[in-house]
């Protein structure tokens, strides 16, 4: 039983400490042992801890520089890095479905889910994303930075329009599997496009509102208004140049002069604020996007930060109930729903 005074706990969207981790140390866990304070990461158990991070979606990223049998095989060895957490930290717990989440935290544990990044991991094979499938993975990103062979990404030229006829098979392969779609780096057409054709809620593991901050990676409001009828999720990112409009126009190259450079939490909840107005607070969670990018807003340096966030949204109204439903109780359900 829970008490109005006791944490929230999160369940957060998107976290690519697996790929950082392969940076700074290669995997090595003797190396860079995160059960001791790691500040070069922005995750390690004591901020995991302090924050609530009581169930993660660790995204299992590799670069879209990255190709065919070389991108299939690096994205696996991102997962086994997950089972390498789960199998050196007794706290931490492999997840794949909402009820393994909720017994994990009935044991006091953290539950470790794995989200793909990228829809070039599958090498264009519904048999590899099948093979990812059976290795626990619960959302594919359909793109990264760079179209796929069937999907239109948001940071790249516009060459199939949205999805491919194989791109809507992948959806449909994903819907069959109990993979969610994630639509979050792709273009507005494919958002469309996917929502069209799957039969399952989507998810956006890590993005913002395009109407408070204009940028590609952002979703824009008549996307958000299907997502209701989708049973969907729109999990916000603290990511400074999807937040704050003076950092999205300087990296967009569109101002030499950034008047306002620094994002903080204000912006982060400007987000989170018109998303509720929106898509309701049925469909809003957290996909902070933490080890995945080198600078994050003031008073949301890393993963211990989530009480911060709430008490900010607290601030403008948002109950208990509310916040709870941020956290985890909404991408729960997807889980949920979306379970084969």
């Amino acid at each position: 039983m829970t008490t109005s005074s006791d944490p929230i706990r999160v369940l957060d969207g998107h976290n690519d400490l697996p790929w950082h981790h392969r940076e700074v140390a290669g995997y090595d866990l003797d190396v860079c042992d995160i059960a001791l304070p790691q500040p070069q990461l922005h995750t390690d158990l004591g901020r995991m801890r302090e924050g609530g991070l009581a169930a993660q979606l660790w995204s299992v990223w590799v670069p879209c520089s990255m190709t065919g049998e070389e991108a299939v095989t690096a994205t696996h060895e991102q997962i086994d890095f997950v089972e390498k957490l789960c199998s050196r930290y007794a706290e931490m717990v492999p997840a794949r479905t909402a009820a393994d989440v909720r017994a994990a935290w009935d044991e006091g544990r953290h539950a470790a889910l794995v989200g793909m990044e990228g829809g070039h991991s599958i090498n264009d094979s519904l048999e590899t994303l099948a093979t990812f499938a059976d290795r626990g993975v619960r959302y594919m990103t359909l793109t990264h930075n760079d179209n796929t062979g069937w999907a239109d990404s948001a940071t790249d030229e516009r060459v199939h329009g949205g999805l491919t006829d194989f791109g809507r098979e992948v959806v449909r392969s994903m819907n069959a599997l109990g993979v969610v779609v994630d639509l979050s780096h792709v273009s507005a057409e494919t958002m469309h496009d996917a929502l069209d054709e799957t039969r399952l809620p989507v998810m956006f593991s890590h993005s913002g509102a395009r109407a408070i901050c204009d940028h590609p990676r952002n979703v824009p409001d008549d996307v958000l208004g299907r997502v209701p009828g989708n049973g969907g999720i729109v999990m916000a990112n603290v990511v400074p140049k999807f937040v704050n409009q003076a950092r999205a126009d300087a990296a967009l190259g569109r101002t030499e002069i950034v008047p306002d450079p620094v994002a903080t939490t204000e912006h982060v909840v400007a987000h989170f604020e018109h998303l509720r107005e929106v898509v309701g607070i049925e469909h809003v969670g957290i996909g902070a996007d933490y080890d995945g990018v080198d600078e994050t807003p003031v008073g949301l340096e890393d993963v211990s930060s989530y009480p911060r966030l709430f008490a900010a949204l607290g601030e403008r109204g948002w109950s208990r109930t509310d916040l709870e439903a941020l956290a985890h109780g909404n991408v729960l359900r997807v889980l949920q729903d979306t379970q084969v």
